[in-house]
């Protein structure tokens, strides 16, 4: 790769009437300007933004700087990075991404996100967590996508769960069923109490108590053979067939252990038992067989309006809540 020595020795020029060349072309004259842009074009020297904003010097291109926290490490949260990036790139910006491990981020970490001069910050997350966000990286413009920050004052887009449970739900009792089992996320899940929320209001517009409703909350993010554990004991509690005729779940990896069960107990979805998921898990939800109706988490969405809040300088510090649609499709 050309160097700015390369381009200088090439055009018979100094370091610095490269540099000028480069940042203040209208300080040099015609003839040692167009020298320098043929060297530059002959070897196809590409300057270094980063290097230009350590130099103070002038940058056509402004930076988002992300912290991921499992959005570049996981399959599930991957569209978040990828409409960072593209919004970022359709509005002449561009994006790098640190991933971080332990939140909140260590000084190393803090340093060389820092070292790169962000224009702004992004914080990732793949699930819905609430994060102390460094008071050193609050002096830079800073918005959080899918995550929350513990003090007031940040932006944030956060997936709206309770309307997307909400509106989940009641698209599935309008359709007749009344008996539904849910077997939900962990309760120490900040999602898991906006999805109750948004399942107690779907009941009680269709006059069901909440409390008459069979709920099963996993004991760990990863216990998913306890789906197995509790749908058994659901169908021994009932031989005559299941005492349920909705499954909702809290996920859809929950929903795919589910189906896996259910079918091979020779019950039929969404005939025998309607199943209904939540994420749209990328590259699986539409896979099962029948196809899962299930709830979008709108990682995408999170991630374009995090970088439209920071290229747009935004002035909106709190939480903005983006849509969960329903994706409706053969298990109800």
């Amino acid at each position: 790769m050309a160097s700015v020595k390369d381009v200088a020795r090439l055009a018979g020029v100094s370091l610095m009437t490269v540099s000028r060349a480069i940042n203040t072309p209208q300080k040099l004259n015609a003839d040692t300007l167009a020298k320098v842009r043929q060297a530059i074009e002959a070897l196809g020297y590409v300057p270094s933004e980063s290097a230009r904003k350590i130099r103070g010097g002038h940058s056509s291109s402004k930076t988002i700087g992300v912290f991921a926290l499992d959005t570049a490490t996981t399959p599930f949260a991957v569209d978040m990075l990828l409409s960072l990036e593209r919004t970022a790139r359709d509005n002449g910006w561009s994006v790098f991404i640190i991933n971080v491990f332990e939140t909140p981020p260590n000084q190393q970490t803090i340093d060389l996100m820092l070292s790169h001069r962000p224009d702004g910050i992004v914080f990732s997350a793949m699930q819905l967590r609430e994060l102390d966000i460094p008071e050193v990286l609050r002096n830079y413009p800073l918005v959080l996508s899918n995550c929350m920050s513990s003090s007031p004052g940040v932006a944030c887009y956060v997936s709206d769960d309770e309307d997307g449970q909400y509106q989940a739900v009641r698209r599935a009792l309008q359709k007749g069923y009344r008996r539904p089992l849910c077997i939900n996320l962990p309760r120490n899940s900040m999602a898991w109490g906006l999805r109750q929320q948004g399942l107690s209001r779907a009941l009680m517009e269709a006059d069901i108590p909440l409390d008459s409703v069979l709920q099963y909350d996993l004991s760990t993010d990863d216990g998913y053979d306890e789906t197995i554990t509790e749908l058994k004991r659901q169908l021994a509690e009932s031989p005559a067939g299941p005492g349920f005729d909705l499954l909702i779940c809290g996920n859809d990896r929950i929903a795919l252990i589910a189906y896996q069960f259910l079918l091979g107990q020779g019950l039929k979805i969404p005939g025998d038992v309607a199943v209904l998921g939540f994420d749209n898990m990328v590259g699986v939800a539409e896979l099962f067989y029948p196809p899962l109706t299930t709830v979008q988490l709108p990682y995408y969405e999170m991630g374009c309006r995090a970088a439209l809040h920071l290229i747009e300088n935004r002035d909106e510090p709190f939480t903005h809540k983006v849509k969960c649609p329903v994706i409706e499709r053969m298990s109800l």
